[in-house]
């Protein structure tokens, strides 16, 4: 079946629908996604590499997870949705921040997307689900950046990116939340801003909805 992603202004607003695969060709359309991270309650982040049969960043370090909204989704129901698919749980999500961001890979695609960043508590046991994931390892702050420093090219971007505006995102998530995100507010910058850089250019990303 093929499948269909939300077409959308500078502003976010929809203005149609094309092929998810188009949107996703070197010259790919502004399109709408997410991507979603979940912590545990000891603060550790779930990574997920990607599958190995992906167009775009195939067997790089993503976020916990990343899809696309229908047309009748916001940002959380779109992530509650695609949960049990990508993670084979299901759980309760939060809205950060969106921004935009648009990055080529090699000259096979490109990322051309307003992103909703999302996050989640779970003490569950993720699975690798079969064209998805092909792996899942928990990290603290202090062995993401060691990773990213090491070889940023293996990051997905738009995780990293995620990540970076994190210090920027609802006020009364962060604050609801502390206990967990705290330490991965602006103590990890510099090194996000590291391996950002070796992606795109900063005049590529930009946070949309600031609070």
């Amino acid at each position: 079946m093929t499948e269909y992603v939300i077409l959308v202004d500078s502003n976010d607003n929809a203005i149609g629908t094309e092929e998810k695969v188009r949107c996703h060709l070197p010259d790919g359309k502004l399109h709408r996604a997410f991507t979603a991270v979940l912590f545990d309650k000891s603060g550790r982040l779930a990574l997920a590499r990607r599958d190995p049969a992906k167009m775009l960043w195939p067997g790089c370090w993503d976020g916990t997870f990343a899809s696309h909204p229908r047309e009748s989704e916001t940002f959380v129901s779109s992530g509650q949705r695609r949960m049990p698919d990508e993670l084979g749980i299901s759980g309760t999500l939060e809205y950060m921040h969106k921004f935009e961001y648009h990055v080529p890979y090699k000259d096979i695609g490109s990322e051309n997307e307003i992103c909703g960043t999302l996050v989640g508590l779970t003490d569950a046991e993720l699975k690798e689900m079969p064209g998805e994931i092909d792996g899942i390892r928990w990290v603290m702050p202090d062995e993401l950046v060691d990773g990213i420093r090491s070889d940023p090219k293996i990051y997905c971007p738009w995780m990293l990116i995620a990540l970076r505006l994190f210090g920027r995102s609802d006020a009364a998530v962060l604050e609801r939340r502390a206990d967990v995100l705290s330490a991965w507010t602006d103590t990890i910058n510099d090194a996000l801003d590291a391996a950002i850089a070796h992606h795109l250019l900063p005049d590529k990303w930009r946070i949309i909805n600031e609070h």
